[in-house]
């Protein structure tokens, strides 16, 4: 019995205790300080198992930062034809517009002017017709010449053209020339969202009076761009037609997708950047200007090394693995960390190579730093 009793205490003593991060460093492990603030000695490094790096094949991904903008081929300027002055707005800047809804209200001379214009013509044409008639007959009598007939209808036909011409301006200032009116309507040429307003109550309005005929800008956001700035040497690795995966700051549950429209062909020479454009398809919730980041990913795959999650040490925004050093001791090297794969193991985009060991637990080794 004596035996058997020595035997099971030789045993248990020669076992190893599972590590818990919850109950600090393994017991009797010593580190010691070197001169490389990047090197740590421990007393019993068997106590810290390591693996070797797997590699995986996968699409290399490029992810930058963007802004949402809206589709220069969508954006539609609200023209003001009249000069003159506001004197009602029913809209402002960010509302949702519908096409032909009456945006504000302009009182313009213009208008008394095209309509006066109108009226002359009227009688011009009136005139000019009763003349034709006259000469139509007198001709039939053979008391004028042909070409004073001819005369008189090129006159009856200039005040026709002169006619049509100022009905016309009536229309193209919204006028109705039956029910005439010193204030003109505009209206939306489009549904969308008034992204820009130049006007004001009793401001002006019109080229005559403000400079400038546009008085709102209404953009159509069921469709928007992503622009994105791209470093010169990642570019071969995207192509227009390429699809993105767009993520917005403020949704980061509701991804997206976009295809890539355009690449700018000219770069910005100071910070080497390219403008690209990700057309988008708005569910609502993308707003202009708001950031976003986009994930392209390259139509080759590239061998990346793959290690545990719980190798890699996140560290004040930095990722970093311990590889075995000579001497007994380890080596703290910063990775950059890529995804998370299937079975808890992580892409290693930078820092460590393929078949590289690591210390598989980076709990168990920095439990033992911080208690040292």
């Amino acid at each position: 019995m004596a035996l058997l009793g020595a035997v099971l205490m030789m045993t248990a003593g020669c076992e190893k205790k599972q590590f818990n991060p919850a109950d600090g460093p393994p017991a009797d492990t010593k580190t010691t300080e070197t001169g490389d603030m990047s090197l740590v000695q421990v007393d019993k490094p068997g106590l810290f198992p390591v693996v070797a790096a797997e590699s995986v094949d996968v699409p290399n991904e490029l992810n930058v930062t963007g802004t949402v903008n809206p589709d220069v081929a969508r954006e539609v300027p609200v023209i003001s034809l009249a000069s003159g002055r506001v004197i009602d707005i029913k809209t402002r800047l960010g509302d949702a517009v519908k096409k032909g809804q009456l945006l504000l209200k302009v009182q313009s001379p213009d208008i008394t002017n095209a309509f006066d214009v109108y009226l002359k013509a009227v009688n011009d044409e009136q005139l000019a017709n009763k003349a034709l008639k006259r000469a139509k007959e007198l001709y039939d009598h053979g008391a004028i010449s042909q070409s004073m007939l001819e005369q008189a209808e090129d006159s009856e036909n200039d005040a026709k053209a002169d006619l049509d011409a100022s009905d016309q301006q009536l229309k193209t200032l919204g006028v109705d020339k039956n029910n005439p009116s010193s204030i003109v309507n505009v209206y939306s040429p489009i549904s969308g969202v008034i992204i820009s307003q130049n006007v004001t109550n009793a401001a002006a309005a019109g080229v005559t009076y403000s400079g400038s005929s546009t008085v709102f800008t209404v953009a159509d956001l069921s469709t928007v761009w992503i622009l994105c700035d791209v470093y010169e040497n990642d570019l071969p690795k995207i192509a227009i037609g390429q699809s993105a995966k767009i993520t917005v700051n403020g949704y980061p549950e509701r991804p997206l997708t976009g295809r890539i429209s355009e690449i700018d062909p000219v770069l910005d020479p100071s910070i080497r950047t390219a403008k690209v454009r990700i057309e988008v398809a708005n569910p609502g919730f993308l707003k202009l200007g708001a950031f976003v980041n986009a994930t392209f990913s390259s139509k080759r795959d590239e061998v990346h090394a793959v290690v545990p999650s719980s190798a890699i040490l996140h560290l004040h925004d930095r990722d970093w693995v311990f590889e075995p050093a000579p001497e007994g001791r380890f080596k703290r090297v910063e990775v950059h960390a890529g995804r998370m794969l299937p079975n808890d193991r992580q892409e290693l985009l930078s820092g460590i190579s393929v078949g590289q060991q690591v210390v598989s637990n980076v709990l168990q080794l920095e439990a033992t730093l911080e208690a040292q």
